[in-house]
């Protein structure tokens, strides 16, 4: 059995929205188990509606729950202990559970995951994966959104991170992996960006191929498995993306309805119209997975339907059953060992 905790309260809808896709999840999943916390009042009502739900969840009351436009410094000041959200990541911690699914506030989820599991032995920043759909299926992009700015030893964790999650989810190999720039060439981009460049060349044989950099139109593109590149340029890549598809989810719409040919066009073509919409649909990319962590932690977004947090579930799910932490773990100590200058900088310290 796969064991998933749940912060029952995150999100934008809460509990209304939240429980139904633990329903979607169990009919599709038949060996996951859920432990679910937050208000008993919120909770229970939605709970019992779903009798087989019920048998296969244990709930957890918690009387604090995590604002969505709480700061970070706040969230773990007044919920660290007893919050939904840090009751749902402590499972983890505790073996209780295998992986902890949240539509909560991201700042304070990642402070809270990063405090309560801590990073891996070698990393020195976690990093928010996502996946994208491309014109060749779908890729792994990261960070996202964790940090700001990234130096060179932290691009190449990102790139085995990413690499680790893309064997456990795609089935792959050796995924290809480029860093994303403003160029391709060499010669392009920041210090730090080139500097990675050099690392992940010379990395020697790993569970990756390097392919090199990457601009903006390659990530749709598909032209490797894991984009690799800092928090603040991925997030922007990451919302505008969704952005696009929908603009032109709407222009289609308004196009469709704009007179009777153009609806009479669409019943011919309806059959490809809904495939473009299946691949357009933001929900099925849901879930944004927090890695570098001694823990599994998939960050749904806020406002994702019951839909959209059932694929963020199944992401938790995906990568607990492929195996996700023993792959990284297993890269991380690869590349580290061929490579001890690129010991993170806190375990110097310590050492000092």
């Amino acid at each position: 059995m796969i064991r998933i905790s749940i912060d029952a309260m995150g999100g934008d809808h809460g509990p209304g929205v939240l429980i139904p896709a633990l329903l979607t999840v169990a009919q599709r999943r038949t060996d996951v188990r859920f432990l679910v916390y937050g208000r008993e009042d919120a909770v229970r009502p939605e709970l019992n509606k779903y009798p087989k739900l019920a048998a296969i969840t244990e709930f957890f009351h918690c009387d604090i729950a995590v604002r969505m436009d709480d700061k970070p410094s706040q969230a773990l000041r007044h919920g660290r202990w007893k919050s939904s959200m840090w009751k749902a990541i402590e499972a983890v911690k505790n073996g209780e559970a295998e992986a902890c699914i949240s539509a909560g506030n991201t700042g304070a989820l990642m402070a809270m995951s990063k405090f309560c599991l801590r990073t891996m032995a070698t990393i020195d920043r976690p990093a928010i994966a996502a996946i994208w759909p491309t014109a060749r299926g779908e890729s792994v992009v990261l960070d996202v959104g964790a940090t700001i700015g990234a130096d060179a030893h932290q691009l190449v964790d990102f790139a085995i991170l990413g690499t680790g999650m893309a064997r456990a989810l795609f089935g792959m190999e050796r995924p290809t992996v480029g860093l994303l720039n403003v160029g391709v060439e060499e010669i392009k981009g920041q210090e730090e960006v080139k500097e990675a460049g050099r690392l992940l060349r010379e990395a020697g044989k790993m569970a990756m191929d390097y392919h090199g950099f990457v601009e903006g139109d390659d990530i749709g593109k598909g032209t490797v498995d894991v984009v690799v590149t800092e928090g603040f340029a991925g997030n922007i890549a990451l919302k505008t993306a969704e952005g696009t598809a929908r603009q032109i989810a709407g222009y289609l719409r308004a196009a469709m309805g704009r007179t009777l040919m153009a609806k009479i066009g669409y019943l011919f073509a309806k059959g490809a119209f809904d495939t473009l919409r299946e691949k357009m649909d933001v929900r099925r990319a849901n879930g944004g997975v927090f890695l570098g962590l001694n823990g599994i932690v998939v960050k749904s977004h806020g406002g994702a339907d019951a839909e959209g947090f059932a694929a963020a579930i199944e992401l938790g799910y995906d990568m607990v059953r492929n195996g996700l932490l023993d792959r990284i773990e297993a890269d991380l100590d690869l590349f580290h060992a061929r490579h001890p200058q690129a010991t993170r900088s806190s375990e110097l310290a310590d050492e000092n």
